[in-house]
Formats: structure tokens, sequence, C-alpha cells
């Protein structure tokens, strides 16, 4: 498959290395690195250049029109949060399914950012054509103030343009080798600011870190050290897979050079409307100097034989105009996103969910390719995070009742680190079109009633990501309410006996209540108001109650009047 790449002039800061989210803006490499990775770190520098908006070639001369519409970064962006927008939910094995789907939920939203994460992992993808995902573990410290902070599970995004990885030479699924290298900026031996160039190399024995290719050394520093994961706690995902290619595909690559023609032509237009905004003025026979041009402005000429008009000329806008439409359409294609979807004006109606789905197919299947490179990568990086919380925590390999999900039967209570399954995870993808709730709510219920869905299925149907602990919940909040609710009754009864014993009048619509029963001998008398619980107590207080709100204690106080003796008195 054959790639066009954009000419130089083109590329960010007009250089093939450039790479314009790099802290210098530009990275060294080796001979060998050019060799291997020059040609995608040009890609890279490109396809970054026309994200940040750096479209044209040459920059255009104070005064001049230069119209940039970013229609490449929009149409990015669009698809991307349409892909993860939503994010995406984690489950695990059955037997597995207490302990790992909190450990994960602690990972993902606790220990990092988990939307902003997913999104930044789509648009290092989309914009670049790869993502690269690092695992590591951050330990746990006290800061000056006696703060602790306890350790947690890092996923970090990598710059791609810093990711020089090295696969086996016959299985592009397995990293044999990767290095990550990037500059940065320090103070030197000096003490004036430097630039120094950091790289780590990774293996799945070793990890060795440098500066300006030396080793990294200090007391109590270990370089190289050993890499206590035994693999490479690396990811990389491919933005849209290429058959017999390494590497991803950008979003951003069927539509560069559609977004140029589109930016020249506007310009094109822009500067057509204003010659005519401001047309020259051709004058024959008389001179300018003593002429001032300007709205409202009359020239008096002696001269009967000079004449003045406009340099005009007839032009139609509408082929231009047309162009851009097509260009703009070709974009929407190219991408598959609907042109309605960046914030034309349409008509709100009460569209159907399979309406919808229609309208918005094209996005619907660039979305289902994405996903499909996408998921095993989540679930990779899921792998790595539960083996390395499990290498520096061995206590989340416990069950917790306090912070996890509800164990059965089957269930044991310490997972076994060594087994397989334990990483085993699935990912759910909540529906990136809009849902109407109450149709949702009327098929569960239909199918419900049909014996076709359970409750657990309900939840998971309307995004409940933990349905377990949500039927716990709702089955504890329906038993307090029944417990309250006796509770009441309870108080009820017990306020209308004290209504009869205090009156002997029956409240209207309430049995009146058998007579106590006489005590006999070694039995205890019973009365209305006798519940096993200080029963003449309980009446009493009661009883007070009710005369106090009925009759009251003390009479109100009095405002005084202003003249009042107390007030003369003072």
């Amino acid at each position: 498959m054959s790639i066009s790449f954009a000419p130089p002039a083109m590329r960010a800061q007009a250089s093939d290395l450039a790479v314009s989210v790099s802290p210098l803006g530009l990275i060294e490499l080796s001979d060998e690195e050019f060799e291997v990775h020059g040609q995608r770190m040009s890609r890279y520098a490109s396809y970054w250049a026309a994200y940040l908006g750096y479209m044209w070639a040459y920059r255009a001369a104070p005064g001049e029109t230069q119209v940039t519409a970013n229609y490449a970064r929009a149409l990015t962006e669009y698809a991307v949060n349409f892909c993860f927008g939503r994010g995406v939910h984690f489950g695990a094995e059955k037997k597995y399914e207490h302990v790992i789907p909190a450990l994960l939920k602690r990972i993902w939203e606790v220990d990092n950012n988990k939307k902003p994460l997913i999104y930044e992992m789509g648009l290092q993808g989309g914009v670049s054509g790869d993502a690269f995902i690092k695992v590591a573990y951050d330990p746990g410290y006290t800061d000056s103030a006696k703060n602790v902070h306890r350790g947690r599970v890092r996923i970090l995004p990598l710059n791609s343009a810093h990711c020089f990885p090295e696969w086996h030479p016959h299985d592009r699924e397995r990293l044999i080798r990767f290095k990550l290298k990037y500059r940065f900026f320090g103070i030197g031996t000096d003490g004036t600011r430097a630039a120094y160039t950091y790289t780590e190399v990774i293996t799945d024995d070793t990890i060795a870190e440098y500066i300006n290719d030396q080793l990294i050394e200090g007391e109590g520093i270990q370089n190289p050290r050993p890499n206590p994961l035994g693999q490479i706690p690396i990811v990389h995902i491919p933005n849209m897979s290429v058959p017999g290619s390494p590497w991803g595909m950008s979003d951003m690559q069927d539509i560069l050079g559609l977004n140029r023609q589109y930016n020249e032509t506007s310009t094109q237009i822009a500067e057509i409307v204003a010659y005519h905004a401001e047309p020259v003025t051709v004058i024959t026979g008389a001179k300018a100097s003593n002429l001032e041009r300007g709205a409202k402005k009359v020239w008096s000429i002696p001269s009967k034989d000079a004449s003045i008009q406009n340099l005009d000329g007839l032009v139609d806008l509408d082929g231009p105009i047309a162009l851009l439409e097509q260009l703009k359409r070709m974009m929407h294609e190219m991408t598959g996103v609907p042109e309605t979807a960046l914030g034309q004006v349409q008509a709100v109606s009460n569209t159907s969910g399979v309406a919808l789905a229609i309208q918005y197919q094209s996005a619907m299947q660039r979305r289902a390719l994405k996903l499909m490179s996408y998921e095993p990568g989540l679930k990779k990086i899921n792998e790595l995070a539960l083996r390395t919380l499990f290498l520096f925590e061995p206590d989340a390999l416990k069950y917790n009742p306090d912070t996890e999900g509800i164990q059965k039967d089957f269930q044991d209570e310490q997972i076994d680190p060594r087994d397989p399954e334990v990483y085993l995870t699935t990912c759910e993808w909540p529906e990136p079109l809009p849902v109407d709730v109450l149709v949702k709510l009327n098929e569960i219920q239909l199918k419900m009633e049909l014996g076709l869905e359970s409750k657990r299925g309900a939840l998971k149907a309307l995004g409940e990501e933990f349905a377990d602990e949500k039927m716990q919940e709702i089955f504890e909040e329906l038993q307090k309410d029944v417990e309250e609710q006796g509770a009441l009754d309870m108080l009820r009864a017990k306020i209308q006996s004290a209504i009869v014993q205090e009156t002997g009048l029956t409240p209207e619509g309430v049995e009146v209540p058998p007579p106590p029963t006489p005590a006999g001998e070694g039995q205890q008398a019973t009365s209305p108001m006798n519940t096993g619980l200080k029963p003449q107590n309980d009446a009493h207080k009661i009883l007070t109650e009710l005369v106090t709100q009925a009759h009251g204690t003390r009479t109100p106080p009095r405002r005084s009047s202003e003249n009042s003796p107390a007030q003369e008195s003072r």
C-alpha cells in the first residue's frame, strides 16, 4: 500500500524530523534510527503540524489574506470523541468478578483519570496513527507536610514521536526491545539552562536509563537494573491497521490535501471579495494628488476631457463556492463524519434510534474499525496494570469486602496471580448515539415480562457497570423501607392507643383495641400499650407529647411595647 507524504515545505518547522509536540521541536536521531524510523517521524511531524493549524508552506505578508479552516483537526477530534467519548466498562471472568473489576476501577479511576486518559490515547492515535502506552508503578511517599501518598499504578500515554520499538522479525505482536527517547531542559553543572537527551531502553530482562548517551549513575542507583515485571510494559495500538505493516494509519491522512486546497480556494475568494470591496480607481486626464478617496467625497475637475472610473470586472463566485462545498463534502466522506455533525443547523425531530443509526452509519463503521485495534490494546493494558499491582502490592490479591464486589460461593478468598484467567478482561462500549431512556425502559420491561431478560441484564443494558452491587443496594433500600414502615405502623398504633386511653374516644377509621387481659398468677398483664419494650414509659412519653401538642405547656411570650414599664426602668 502506497502512502503519499506531504512535501517538506508543509512539515512543521520546515524540517523532516521536526515534531511539534516535543519539548525542543526536534529529536536527534542516530543513523540507524533515521534509517528505520525517519519516514515515520516525518509523517508524525506533518500530521501534528496540520493539527496545530500550520497548513501553509509560507507566511502571508502583513495585510494579506490567508484563510485557515482547520477541518482536519475538527473532524479528527469528532471521530475520537464519537468513539471514546462515552468511555468503556471493563469486566472479568466470573470466578474473579468479585475482585478484578474493583481493582481495574481503582487503577483507571483512582490512580488515573480514566476519561481524559482514554481520550488522549485516541487523539494520539487519531493524529499520529500510532498510540504507545506505558504502564509503571509510582511508589508511595510522605511529603514535607507529613501527608501520606499511597502508591499507584500509572498508565502513561507516550508521545509517538519519542517511541522506537523493535519487534521480533517474524512476529509483529512480540516486542523484544523498546527505546523511549526525548529531549528536555535542565540546569547544567555551570548553572546555566541546557538541553539534554533522555533515553530509556527496556527489554524483558533489564531497564537502562541514559542522559546524553551516558548511563545514569549515583548513590543507590542500579543501572541497568532488572525488569521486575519480566516483560516490556509498553502497549502499541495502531489507530487503523494497515495489512503488512506494524504501523497504523492516521485519521488525517486522507483529508490533509483536501483541507489545504480548501484553504487556498477560500483565500482566493477572500481576495476577490476584498478587491471588489475596495476597487482600483482609474483617472484619465487629471491628477489624483488633490482627489481624496472615500465615502461622501465630491471631486471638482475643470477639464471636460477627464474621466474617472473603478477598475472592475465581472466575476462569478458560484463556481469557487461550489468547489468549497465539494471539498468539504469529500472531507466528510473520507472520515465518515456526517455533514450535520459539526454544528450545521438541522431540524430537531424525534428521530428513532434506528433512523439515527442509519444516518450515522459511516461513523459507526469507522468506529467499529477503530475499536478492533483499541480493544485488544486496552485488554493488554489491563493485564500489565494488574501484574504491576500484584507485584508491588501483594495484598491486592486478597478479597476485600469493604472495597470490592460481592463474593459468591464458587469464588476464592484469594486469587492466584499465576492463573491466566485472572488477566482475561472484557470491554463493554456504551452506544455513542443518544438513546431514548423511556423507549429503552419499555423495551427492557417487555423483555422481563416475557422472561427474556433478568434484572442483572437490565441493569447492564442501562449502562450499570457493577450490576450485582446495584442489586444489593436496591435490596438493602427496600429492606430499610419495610423496616421504617413497620416502625411507623407501630408508632401509629401506640398513638391511637394513647388517645383512647386519655379520651375514651376511638379515632375515626380505627378499630377499638381489645380490653386488657387481667393478670393471673405468673402472667404479666397486657394492654394496648404493652409491646415488650418498656410499655409504661413509652405510653407515658407518648401521652405527654400528645397533651403538650394539644394543650400547650406555657403561655407564648408577649412582645412588650416601647413604653412598657420594663423598658422605662432600664
